[in-house]
């Protein structure tokens, strides 16, 4: 199945802007983050066609998956990420 995935705020810098995806029936939201490598340990805010969804939210074909960083509060650390993405190359399009 196909699926779109857009990346927001700092995740930007760890691939393209937005992207489809082919994917195997029955894939989560958990799937699509590992195929995308994101960093472990940023909590991400996930949305699916304008609504929150959970990791193990299991995807349908056409789905719009929106992944964001937390952008303010809702933590009571810092909620600056970019010391977890050093080290990490940054995408650039080719």
């Amino acid at each position: 199945m196909k699926v779109k995935v857009k990346l927001f705020a700092t995740l930007r810098r760890l691939g393209p802007e937005e992207q489809e995806m082919e994917l195997p029936e029955n894939a989560t939201i958990e799937d699509v983050v590992k195929l995308l490598k994101l960093p472990e340990g940023i909590p991400l805010l996930r949305i699916v066609n304008g609504e929150h969804r959970n990791l193990k939210y299991s995807l349908k074909e056409g789905d719009e998956i929106a992944l964001f960083p937390p952008i303010a509060g809702g933590l009571r650390e810092s909620t600056d990420f970019t010391p977890q993405l050093k080290g990490i190359p940054a995408y650039t399009a080719r």
